[in-house]
Parts: structure tokens; sequence; C-alpha cells
């Protein structure tokens, strides 16, 4: 038996392997997953009885649209290796897929749950759109169908728009940084809205809007973004992330812009109404207007001289009757005092001569000095003139003349009827 050296052994088990196994499918669970700086990916390929070395070099890792996991279950798409100078062999990985599922919609699925988990589709980070936009900001291809339907949509709708149209790819491998950059430099310019979109296509035409960079993009956007890519049924990440989601490029436009037959004929009612509400408003203030000009002549200047000119002469008037009245008065009255004074004159004399005359003969007759007629004195008791009536028997009293006092006592007292 010829004796082979150890380099020679390596080198022809791995001329057998790399020639027998040139391309396999192998299925297994990720481990031990290591992202290199250099682009590579290594990792562990395992099943219940076994494990084998794997790495994908920068070339195809570049390609892969989603993030190994450990504990992933994959099938790989690779040729057999051996390292020679450890002797050891492994899998040189081509593509990846997970098991069960294309790799595509498990890296939809896969970024979708991170953004969602970051806040990218909070319903609170959304913006809402102005009501009657001036300008916008159109993101997408400018030689595609889609750009062309957009802006015939626009046109019908409402033409007052002026729109900027930012050329960029839509699908390929620098398709999403052309996309974002697009966005980041738009959101810059004072736009209205943001619109970014294409026609339809497959899954892989339309996977430049599922990559996060574009989720990026829309969701630090401060202007509000729609994303109009694809056809109703298609869905892709920039869907859940712009304000609003467009279920085509066309629709875009409906959601955005008024329809100018629906202004006018809101234009018209607010110019029916617009006219109502003024000639209901003339008549109001009209009829203001009359009650005020009318209150004001009531209380106008004029009008209150008028009235005080009135009272003066009404005072004047009802002065002049009184005075009148009373001179009248006066005159009846002092014509009766002037008819009756010399009877009322000489009444009032005889009255006061037969006064006088009482009043001189009760003095005649009270004056003691003129009690001069024989047999008549006055009676005096305790210094004070009283009746002879009013004295009792036993008392003592004076009777005076006028040049007699007599003391005196009442021995006996009768009455004379």
């Amino acid at each position: 038996m010829h004796t082979l050296s150890v380099t020679t052994l390596t080198n022809q088990i791995k001329s057998l392997l790399e020639t027998s196994f040139s391309r396999v499918l192998v299925e297994g669970e990720l481990s031990r997953i290591t992202y290199h700086n250099s682009g590579h990916i290594y990792f562990t390929l395992k099943d219940a009885g076994a494990t084998i070395r794997a790495v994908m070099f920068r070339g195809n890792a570049s390609r892969l649209r989603f993030v190994l996991e450990e504990g992933m279950k994959v099938v790989i798409d690779a040729s057999i290796t051996l390292y020679t100078p450890r002797g050891e062999y492994q899998l040189n990985c081509f593509s990846i897929e997970p098991s069960g599922q294309g790799a595509l919609a498990f890296a939809f699925e896969q970024l979708k749950n991170k953004l969602m988990q970051m806040g990218y589709f909070a319903p609170e980070h959304k913006k809402p759109l102005p009501k009657f936009p001036k300008k916008v900001a159109l993101i997408t291809s400018s030689t595609g169908a889609a750009l062309q339907d957009m802006l015939r949509v626009a046109a019908s709708r409402y033409p007052l728009v002026e729109f900027d149209v930012y050329d960029v790819l839509v699908q390929g491998e620098n398709a999403a940084p052309s996309i974002a950059n697009a966005i980041a430099y738009a959101d810059t310019k004072n736009y209205d809205v943001i619109v970014i979109g294409r026609g339809g296509g497959s899954i892989e035409d339309l996977w430049a809007f599922n990559e996060e960079i574009v989720a990026t993009a829309v969701y630090n956007a401060k202007t509000p973004v729609i994303s109009a890519v694809g056809h109703e049924i298609d869905t892709v990440i920039s869907d859940y992330v712009a304000d609003v989601r467009a279920a085509t490029p066309s629709n875009a436009m409906e959601l955005l812009l008024p329809d100018k037959n629906e202004l006018l004929i809101y234009l018209d009612t607010l110019q029916n109404s617009f006219e109502q509400r003024i000639t209901q408003i003339f008549q109001s203030k009209n009829q203001l207007l009359q009650h005020l000009y009318g209150s004001f002549e009531q209380h106008s200047m004029q009008k209150r001289i008028t009235q005080q000119l009135e009272l003066v002469t009404q005072l004047k008037e009802r002065f002049e009757h009184a005075i009148k009245f009373k001179l009248q008065t006066f005159q009846n009255a002092l014509q009766n005092i002037e008819r009756d004074y010399p009877s009322t004159v000489a009444g009032i004399l005889r009255n006061k001569e037969n006064i006088l005359t009482g009043l001189k003969n009760a003095y005649s007759s009270a004056n003691p000095k003129l009690k001069s007629k024989k047999g008549f004195a006055q009676i005096v008791k305790d210094g004070k003139i009283t009746d002879l009536a009013a004295l009792d028997a036993g008392q003592e009293f004076e009777a005076q003349t006028s040049d007699t006092i007599l003391t005196a006592k009442v021995i006996n007292k009768r009455t004379i009827s």
C-alpha cells in the first residue's frame, strides 16, 4: 500500500468531497451564529444526530433578506468544502431559506415585528393630511405608469396643486437607498405631503419598500407621507409606517386631493347660504336701524326741547288760568267785603260798645269805692272777698265799706227761700 502524506490525503479528500457534493440542499437548525466585520456569516447547522460548520461569504450574505436567528430551522443551498490546514469540512452556503416558507415572506414578518416593537406603526405617530395641499413631492420612477396615473387623477380632481417629481429606482439592489435619500431630502423642502409609490409587481419587485432603511426614512419624516405601492392586494412595510396607506398610486391622489366638482357644488352651497345670511343680516340690521332711528327721535335733543317747550306752554297756560282764577276769586271776595264792610264794621262796633258798657257796669258794681249805697258792705274772710252764703255759723269775717271795716262773727245762719 502506498504511503500518503497528511497533506496529500487531505487534498484527495477535499477533491473527492468537492466533486461529489458540489451542490446540496441541507435542512437543519442554526446555532452559534457570528456576523463577522468582513461581512461573512459563520454558524453551525445541526439536527438531533450531528452538527456541521457553515460559512456564507459576504457576496451571498449581502443578498440575504432576513436575519439569521439562533434555533431557526432553515434549508441551505450549499457545496461541501474542506479547509485543508485543519482538515475540517464545512458548508459553503449560496442561499438560505426558512423551512416551510419563502425567505422574503419570513423577512417581511421579521422586519414587521421588529418595527412594531420599536413603535414605527403607533397611531399617535400618524400625521393628518392637509385639507387643501398646495405643494406635493412624488417619489417614484419618472418613466413608470404610476406617475402618469397620479398626474392624470390629480389633473381631473384638483389642478391647483403643484407637484415635484423625484425620480428614483423602485426595484433592484439600489432602490431602497435611492428612495430613502429622496424622502430625507424632500422632507427639508417644506412640502405639504410626500407620496412614495410605484405600480404593481411581484414581491421581489416591490421589495425596496420592505427595507428598513425606507421604513426609517418614512418614520423620521416631519412631512406627512402617503405610501402608494402596487395594487390593492399588495402590502409592504412602508404602508404600515406611513401616515396614510393608499391601495394604489391613483388612490393616493383620491385620498390626498379634494374633488373640484364637489368643491364647486360646495362653493355654490356656500354662496347661497352666504346670500341668505347676508339678506337676513341686512333685514335684521335695517329693523334695528329703524328702531334706533325711532328711539333717537323719541330721545333726541330736538324732541326733548319740543317736549319741554310744550310743557312750558302748558305750565304757562295753567299758571295764567290759576292767576285769573285767583284774581277773580279775590275780586269777588273784595266786592263782598266792600259790600258788607259798613254793616259788618257797624255790627262789630255795636258789639264792642255793648261789651264795653257791660264791663263798665261790672266794674262799677265791683269797685268798693263806688259801692256807697246805705246798708251795703263787702264781705271779706281771710283777706279774700267771699259771698255771704259761703259763711257758716261760728266763723268770723269782716264787713267793709269805703270808710269802715267791721269784724263780726256768724251767730246763726238761715237760708231764705
